[in-house]
C-alpha cells in the first residue's frame, strides 16, 4: 500500500475540515458550489481509463464465487441495507439514503490492496472489478427509485440529467482516449503515463470536491455532528452481517481459502467515490446525505484493516485447507 493510499482517509477528513473553515467566508462559499462537478467528472475520467473492457472475461474462471459475489452485492445487500435504515435511520432519512448509497456500490480499488494483504484470489477479485462497476452505475437509479423512493422525495428530472452527465460523459471521454491512444499506437504511453497520473491524481480532486461542498454547505452540517452515532451501529451490523454470510457461502460452496478471501472483501469494502460522485451531483441540496458517504468511509477504512486480521485467524485454522 502505497503512502498516498495510507493517507487517503486522513486526506479527506482534512478536506472536510478546510471546506467546514472556508464556508465561513461568504464570498467562497457563494462560489464553492461551482467547484464540484468539474473535479468529480475529471476523477471518474480516471477511474474509467483504468479499466480494459477485456478484464470481464475473467471472472468466468471462477463462477461459482463471482456468481455469488454479484448476487450478495446486487440483492442481499441492497434489503439488507434498507432494513438496517428502517430500524436504526428512520428519523432521518438523508442519512438514510446516505447509507444507501454507500453501501449499494462495491468497492472498486480498496478492497484489491486488502485482498492482496491478506493472501486472497486477487485475479478473481480484479475480474470482479468491471462487473461490479458497471451494475452498480446501471442498477443505483433503480435501487434510489425502489428502496429510498419509498421514504425519501426524488425529483427524477432533476436527478437523472445529473447522473447522466456525471457518468456517461467521464465513460465517453475515458474510450475515447483509449481508443485514441490505440489507434496511434501509444498504448505504452497511456500505461505509463497517463493511468498512473489518473491513479494519484483521484483523490486530490476528490478531495478537491469534498472541500467545495463542505465549503457550500458547511454551515448546515455543522448542526449535525451526530452523524457518526447514527450511522456506527448500522454500519457495524452491516460488516459483521456480510462478513459472516461470506464464510458461510465459502463453506457451502466448498471453495478455497483465497477464494474465501476474495469473496469477503468483494461484498463488504463499499465504493465511497462512486457513490459520493452521484450524490453531490443528485442531491446539491441535501448535505447530510454527502454527510453519510463521507463519514461511511473513515470508519470502514480501520474495519476493513480489522478484518484482515480476522481472515488471516481463519486461514491459520484451516477451515478450507482440504475443500476444492
Amino acid at each position: 500500500m502505497s503512502k498516498l493510499e495510507k493517507a487517503q482517509p486522513f486526506i479527506i477528513l482534512a478536506a472536510v475540515l478546510l471546506g467546514l473553515a472556508l464556508g465561513q467566508i461568504a464570498p467562497v462559499q457563494a462560489v464553492a458550489d461551482q467547484l464540484i462537478l468539474p473535479a468529480l467528472m475529471l476523477m471518474l475520467v480516471g477511474v474509467f481509463l483504468q479499466i480494459p473492457p477485456r478484464d470481464f472475461r475473467r471472472a468466468f474462471r471462477y463462477r461459482r464465487v463471482a456468481l455469488a459475489s454479484l448476487l450478495i452485492n446486487f440483492i442481499w445487500t441492497p434489503l439488507f441495507a434498507w432494513g438496517l435504515g428502517w430500524l436504526f435511520l428512520g428519523e432521518q432519512p438523508a442519512l438514510w439514503v446516505g447509507f444507501l448509497m454507500l453501501m449499494v456500490t462495491p468497492c472498486t480499488d480498496w478492497y484489491l490492496v486488502f485482498t492482496s494483504l491478506t493472501r486472497g484470489n486477487v485475479p478473481l477479485s480484479t475480474a470482479l472489478l468491471p462487473l461490479n462497476l458497471i451494475l452498480q452505475l446501471l442498477l443505483l437509479p433503480v435501487y434510489l427509485f425502489v428502496l429510498a423512493g419509498t421514504f425519501f422525495p426524488l425529483d427524477w428530472r432533476l436527478i437523472l440529467p445529473s447522473i447522466l452527465l456525471v457518468l456517461l460523459l467521464p465513460l465517453v471521454v475515458a474510450n475515447g482516449v483509449r481508443g485514441a491512444a490505440g489507434w496511434w499506437g501509444k498504448e505504452d504511453w497511456l500505461a505509463q503515463k497517463v493511468l498512473p497520473l489518473a491513479q494519484s491524481s483521484q483523490i486530490w480532486l476528490l478531495a478537491v470536491a469534498i472541500t467545495a461542498v463542505f465549503a457550500s454547505e458547511g454551515q448546515a452540517m455543522m448542526g449535525n455532528t451526530a452523524v457518526v452515532g447514527y450511522l456506527l451501529l448500522p454500519l457495524a451490523l452491516f460488516f459483521s452481517g456480510n462478513l459472516l454470510l461470506a464464510f458461510v457461502v465459502s463453506r457451502w460452496l466448498r471453495t478455497t481459502y483465497e477464494n474465501y478471501v476474495s469473496l469477503s472483501y468483494t461484498i463488504l469494502a463499499r465504493n465511497s467515490p462512486i457513490a459520493l460522485t452521484i450524490a453531490l451531483a443528485a442531491f446539491p441540496d441535501e448535505p447530510l446525505i454527502v454527510l453519510a458517504l463521507v463519514v461511511g468511509p473513515l470508519i470502514e477504512l480501520p474495519v476493513l484493516a480489522l478484518i484482515s486480521y480476522v481472515l488471516r485467524e481463519v486461514g491459520r485454522r484451516n477451515l478450507f485447507a482440504n475443500e476444492q
